[in-house]
């Protein structure tokens, strides 16, 4: 408990998966540190200081005390960096989102779900060895399905959507900042009922 007054204290951890620097912007591995900002402008909270092997701000959403968490590990490693947070707040698993891009789905598609596998998505793959299980609750994003099925997925997950394509997925980010304040309140079913397509 000593480590949870020092630190400011966190009741849940909320963290979009991206990859560093100004090249990954605008692709589509980048949705959730996309849709992080857009919960960044919308509550205040400024993810700007660096901590964790990531950048992180402190603050309230519906009542709860969050941390907003935007690992700079690159992708591939993103779940030191929520590890370390985790371990760092005493959060468990349960209460940590994972806000990330989904190639199964149509752009702008959301899907909620309290656990499940990594799906083919290394960064979730990265999260749930660090923390030994796949019980957290996640919002996926579509960015679009790949145009053939020999089309490499590394090209297809760090190319950029089409502007209509990006207008689609970037319109849902109040539905995505709405669906975390429902998570956070321990009402995922309303999330997916509401948000869920």
């Amino acid at each position: 408990m000593f480590f949870k007054k020092m630190g400011g204290g966190a009741d849940w951890i909320a963290v979009g998966l991206g990859n560093p620097g100004k090249k990954y912007e605008l692709t589509r591995h980048n949705v959730g540190f996309r849709m992080l900002d857009a919960i960044s402008e919308q509550t205040g909270i400024q993810v700007t200081r660096a901590k964790f092997q990531a950048l992180t701000g402190s603050g309230n959403i519906a009542g709860q005390k969050v941390l907003l968490l935007k690992p700079t590990t690159f992708m591939n490693l993103s779940g030191e960096a929520v590890r370390q947070a985790a371990n760092f707040y005493n959060i468990p698993p349960q209460r940590i989102v994972v806000i990330y891009d989904d190639v199964n789905f149509d752009p702008g598609v959301l899907r909620i779900r309290a656990e499940g596998s990594a799906g083919g998505h290394n960064g979730i793959k990265s999260i749930i060895e660090n923390l030994g299980g796949e019980s957290f609750p996640r919002i996926r994003v579509g960015v679009g399905k790949k145009p053939r099925p020999d089309y490499d997925l590394a090209d297809w997950v760090l190319g950029v959507p089409a502007a209509e394509d990006r207008k689609k997925i970037d319109a849902r980010a109040d539905d995505v900042f709405g669906a975390l304040e429902l998570i956070l309140q321990d009402k995922l079913q309303l999330a997916q009922s509401r948000y869920n397509g």
